[in-house]
């Protein structure tokens, strides 16, 4: 196989949080969402389960739901019209795409195609060593519009994800179960207190979280206060939420634990066990309630057939939306 192999462009990749895009073995390459690494763009072959995007199939007596990362979903935003240079920490060559400069990891592989990974880092090429360096170029410009894309999503990420950062101290804000959630450091206070003001300004959020701890307390105990306090919640929703669709889907949930997975929001076993991810009581009860619902049928149905699908559809009907909302909102850097 020879550079001469080299396909025409294939057509323009759909929108996705991880995806893959493989030359010279199919001139029309596709994207499929890979939920189970979704900092990136990549392409290679397709996966298991292309309706969840798991890039394998589960252990046997396991079903995994693999989301992408919360809080990571990149805004679909177009290269800005003036150049851009953008450069990967491992840069070894350059091209320029559309007028824009791109300096991209290059890496020799024992590979049929030449692999674009677009990942926080940038951009990273994998190509055959049998392929020489104007292939490359020549590949990577027919793919410029989607690599520009792509790297722009992901320094838009890298700035969502900034501002998404905890400053630890009275009066700094975060989401709990949809809602924004005031933190009072409150010496008078025994633990965390969770308050609700009915009256407060529009705009104005009516929750806060008195925290019991001095005011001259170090960050980290702050941090660490509120995070407990968050994962007791999250332990009582669930067990809430469970104990309400367990018993509309005809499954018995033999034990409930808690995940602090970074790229996985629940997961199930077919002894009965669920385990979810605490980072959801960020979320409103929708939301938890279709994750819930969706590990809770796997121990009907494990797997993610259509049969699955109608199970987790009898009891949260707009699957999509809440899917949406798990893709779409960015969540609190807590570090």
């Amino acid at each position: 196989m020879g550079a001469s192999r080299w396909p025409p462009a294939a057509q323009e990749p759909r929108e996705s949080a991880a995806t893959q895009l493989s030359l010279f073995d199919d001139p029309h390459a596709d994207v499929w969402a890979n939920r189970a690494a979704p900092v990136g763009a990549a392409f290679d072959g397709p996966p298991a389960d292309r309706r969840l995007g798991s890039s394998a199939p589960p252990r046997p007596g396991t079903a995994d739901h693999h989301p992408p990362q919360p809080a990571c979903a990149p805004a679909r935003t177009a290269v800005a019209a003036a150049a851009v240079r953008f450069e990967h920490p491992r840069a070894s060559r350059e091209v320029l795409l559309e007028g824009h400069a791109v300096a991209f990891e290059l890496r020799r592989a024992r590979r049929r195609s030449i692999g674009f990974v677009v990942g926080p880092d940038g951009l990273s090429v994998s190509a055959p060593r049998w392929v020489g360096v104007t292939d490359i170029d020549t590949a990577l410009r027919a793919k410029g519009r989607w690599i520009l894309r792509k790297l722009q999503e992901q320094r838009e990420r890298a700035r969502r994800l900034e501002r998404a950062r905890i400053e630890w101290r009275d009066g700094t804000t975060l989401p709990f179960l949809g809602e924004t959630v005031i933190v009072v450091v409150d010496p008078r206070s025994a633990g965390a207190v969770l308050r609700s003001a009915e009256d407060t300004l529009p705009g104005v959020p009516r929750l806060t979280l008195h925290v019991g701890l001095p005011h001259e307390a170090e960050p980290a105990r702050l941090r660490d206060a509120v995070q407990g306090w968050l994962q007791r919640q999250a332990r009582r929703i669930f067990e809430e939420r469970c104990a309400i669709y367990a018993p509309r889907l005809g499954v018995r949930m033999r034990r409930l634990s808690l995940s602090s997975a970074s790229t996985r929001w629940g997961s199930a076993s077919a002894d009965g066990s669920i385990r979810l991810n605490w980072r959801l009581v960020h979320f409103g009860l929708p939301v938890i309630d279709y994750v819930v619902a969706h590990e809770l049928a796997h121990l009907r149905e494990m797997n993610h057939s259509e049969a699955f699908w109608s199970v987790v559809r009898s009891v949260v009907p707009d699957v999509e939306a809440a899917r949406g909302r798990l893709r779409d909102e960015v969540l609190p850097v807590l570090e």
